[in-house]
């Protein structure tokens, strides 16, 4: 017989401990409300597994957002048969995995396919862009009561940073409120680059000592700033100074390291790799942004960022459609199978999961400005690395791209899923302002399907 966990009223060395009085009438009026003593010790039990290790599988995470609505038809989930105002003007094309088609502007990934999760079924109801940016990257609905934290900033609250560098990263910048860190400290939210790696001469700002300040005289402003903190600490201490105080530790932490000042730069990559993140000028791309932002993100997360939140293009296409993707999405393209490939060359695949996510799909049918609406029934997502299944398509549409057909995606179970494979427990309890427990995710399950 194993030994029951500790705090219940069995958990002495003899395995029973007598009740107390308060346990005894607290079973009484529970039992008003037609609960046992066995209905109470479940529900302990239950309350005692939350927050319960998990092993990780993915060390870090790379996401790459599409602000705006990414249309799955028009991407990863074609459909040839389909009459043509919903189909497109866009043709089919094969991949690397047998009987999978993606859009003609997705080649290089085709070709990466076999290294691919690809959900066809992800589903919510929030046609509006705010509030679908707010349930993909927290898994709650909007409420009007509370702000939720993202999954970046719930990441850097339950697992910290790891070496100098800030466990939540933006590039280029935190381009939502969602992105944040809601009832959370403004502590774990996001470091924003506040610049594009794809600009000459790109640097990040703040990363370098100021002019005269050589590294003695950095020392000792440290050593200053720490007897000022020691004074405030004993004399206040709220979310502002405790928030304050992370922040200039994160900022002596980059300064005190060239290694990690060296990881928000592309000095020391080589031509033949910024050539596979398609950097320089190719066929209609004069000027690729997406690979300078996804070289970054991988050489953060090779240096101990845990979350890198990537945001690229403007997919907001209600009119002239196929115009507005017609450089991005090669673009996309092209840098996304680089990453996918160089993660793979150097081993770090396996540990890192990637991500592309939008905050809804386009509407299957095209509309008479030649353009395709909000539509959050259905669309697509891709995942890779870190746990995930290689070479699979997780769940599918009807023939219109307009409904789940089969293993429908729910936010729930979506972040549900990207807090497994972390190590984290969705189901644990945080404090909200006030005091007041929330489950990291409510009624999230384990999309078990998506794991390798």
């Amino acid at each position: 017989m194993s030994k029951p966990a500790a705090g219940t009223w069995f958990s002495d060395p003899a395995h029973f401990q007598r009740p107390s009085r308060r346990d005894i009438l607290k079973v009484g009026w529970l039992g008003g409300l037609g609960l046992s003593l066995g209905d109470l010790l479940r529900h302990e039990s239950v309350a005692a597994s939350k927050g319960r290790n998990i092993p990780a599988t993915a060390k870090s995470v790379i996401h790459v957002y599409l602000q705006g609505g990414f249309a799955h038809m028009d991407s990863f989930d074609p459909k040839p048969d389909a009459p043509i105002e919903y189909r497109g003007i866009l043709d089919p094309i094969s991949t690397s995995l047998p009987g999978v088609q993606f859009s003609s502007h997705m080649q290089e990934m085709a070709k990466v396919a076999d290294k691919l999760t690809v959900v066809r079924s992800m589903s919510h109801t929030e046609v509006d862009h705010a509030r679908g940016e707010h349930s993909m990257f927290t898994g709650y609905r909007p409420s009007p009561a509370l702000v939720y934290p993202s999954v970046g900033s719930v990441v850097s609250h339950e697992l910290g940073p790891r070496g100098a560098l800030p466990p939540y990263i933006c590039i280029p910048t935190q381009g939502s409120q969602y992105f944040g860190s809601g009832y959370l400290s403004n502590s774990c939210g996001p470091f924003a680059l506040g610049t594009d790696p794809a600009r000459p001469g790109f640097t990040v700002r703040d990363l370098s000592l100021p002019k005269g300040v050589d590294e003695q005289r950095f020392s000792d402003r440290k050593s200053w700033k720490e007897l000022v903190d020691d004074h405030f600490h004993h004399t206040e201490r709220d979310d502002s100074l405790t928030t304050m105080d992370s922040f200039y530790q994160r900022a002596y932490d980059l300064l005190d390291s060239p290694q990690a000042r060296q990881a928000f730069s592309l000095k020391g990559e080589t031509e033949e790799t910024k050539e596979l993140y398609g950097m320089k000028s190719w066929g209609p791309i004069l000027r690729p942004s997406a690979g300078a932002r996804f070289l970054v993100a991988r050489r953060l997360v090779e240096a101990g960022a845990r979350v890198v939140t990537v945001t690229y293009g403007a997919w907001d296409t209600h009119a002239y459609h196929y115009r507005g993707i017609e450089t991005q999405s090669p673009d996309l393209d092209k840098a996304f199978a680089g990453l996918i490939r160089d993660l793979d060359q150097r081993g770090m695949l396996d540990s890192t999961l990637v991500l592309i996510t939008s905050e809804f799909g386009r509407t299957p049918k095209v509309n008479a400005g030649g353009g395709r609406d909000h539509w959050p029934r259905v669309f697509s997502i891709v995942m890779a690395g870190g746990g995930v299944k290689r070479g699979h398509v997780y769940g599918s549409s009807d023939g219109l791209a307009a409904e789940p057909v089969d293993s429908p995606l729910s936010v729930e179970d979506y972040t549900t899923t990207v807090y497994h494979l972390l190590g984290i427990d969705a189901s644990k309890d945080l404090m909200t302002p006030g005091d007041r427990p929330q489950q990291i995710v409510l009624g999230g399950k384990l999309a078990t399907g998506l794991l390798a």
